[in-house]
């Protein structure tokens, strides 16, 4: 039987432990697995509290907080198994949640990645904005889901119930086989937070793996509890990353044909915010753009080294499966669709 570490990182997280874990640990079932928290130096007690009312879970203790990225990278490093399960804090589980990914992940060696359907814990009819039914990417690099466009979040209906092939995982409750997750290098710690799992699964794509989606195992998500939806902040990393996962994954040519089109829907994003009042949402636009130019040969040479990774280590051609070939915003806001169903990929 395959070994499956759950791993949970924590940044001053002790009330969503509290309320969560219980739930965790209940309905982890699977015969083969473990639950591990990282702690990313919290200072709130979580590893204090850990101890005294979880003492069956292994605590790995970080230095320092390095984000998503860095807190998994240096946890992970720590964890020999054969399916790591990258949890958020703020995640309901449900029964069979990891027995039933694991045995969709088994019957295709390819699937690198999956996830599972993830509902909103507030409104558990509805899909959860962080991955709902599975990652999509368009041609221009904006991401939506299955389930959720830009801030449209679909009811359950039972239309997102077949396993199925998607783009990108969320990272909100992401499955990996341990093994690839090493190999290609684990999460980009130069995102911090923020698009890591999109590169990381774009990555695996190129590779020529797929990415999935386990209709069977079902979770419920806060969303916002580690980082609110909508803030300046999150602005600034959703413009700076997205830029930088573009540059890192996209071919030379493939850049070129989308450029001019990408920075006028930048500063057309930009204009929007500002017209509407929203100064500091306009100016973290802005910070990201440039935080990313600044940093153009670096990830001109990340670039370099995925075509490297691709000689030892791909099993085919790029899997462009998932990437929309028309724009998502286009579709949203002029033509009105609102519903993944209603697209044409």
């Amino acid at each position: 039987m395959q070994k499956v570490s759950v791993v949970i990182l924590n940044y001053n997280g002790k009330n969503w432990l509290e309320k969560f874990l219980p739930n965790v640990l209940q309905n982890t079932t699977y015969e083969n697995a473990e639950v591990i928290v990282a702690d990313n130096a919290s200072t709130d007690n979580s590893v204090a509290f850990l101890k005294s009312n979880f003492p069956e879970v292994k605590i790995i203790q970080n230095t320092t907080n390095t984000g998503y990225a860095g807190g998994y990278n240096d946890a992970l490093q720590q964890v020999e198994s054969d399916y790591y399960v990258l949890l958020n804090s703020d995640v309901e589980v449900t029964p069979l949640w990891i027995e039933n990914t694991i045995a969709y992940l088994e019957q295709d060696k390819t699937i690198a990645a999956c996830q599972p359907k993830i509902l909103s814990y507030s409104e558990k009819n509805k899909f959860e904005y962080a991955g709902a039914a599975g990652g999509f990417i368009d041609k221009y690099g904006y991401p939506f889901c299955r389930g959720r466009i830009f801030d449209t979040c679909e009811e359950d209906n039972g239309q997102y119930d077949k396993n199925s092939e998607i783009f990108w995982a969320s990272g909100a409750c992401f499955f990996i086989r341990a093994k690839l997750f090493h190999n290609v290098g684990g999460l980009d710690t130069d995102f911090f937070a923020h698009m890591e799992e999109i590169d990381l699964c774009w990555r695996l794509k190129n590779l020529g793996y797929k990415i999935g989606y386990c209709a069977q195992s079902k979770v419920y998500h806060v969303g916002g509890g580690t980082l609110q939806k909508s803030n300046p902040h999150k602005t600034f990393l959703n413009f700076r990353n997205n830029r930088k996962l573009l540059r890192k994954n996209l071919t030379e040519q493939e850049l070129k044909e989308i450029y001019t089109v990408r920075n006028r829907l930048d500063t057309l994003a930009a204009w929007v915010v500002f017209s509407k009042g929203n100064f500091e949402e306009a100016k973290a636009i802005k910070s990201g753009l440039k935080a990313y130019r600044d940093t153009i040969p670096k990830w001109d040479e990340k670039r370099k080294q995925n075509e490297q990774l691709k000689k030892t280590l791909s099993i085919g051609a790029p899997n462009k499966y998932g990437i929309l070939n028309h724009s998502i915003i286009w579709s949203y806001y002029i033509k009105g669709i609102k519903k993944f169903s209603e697209l044409k990929l």
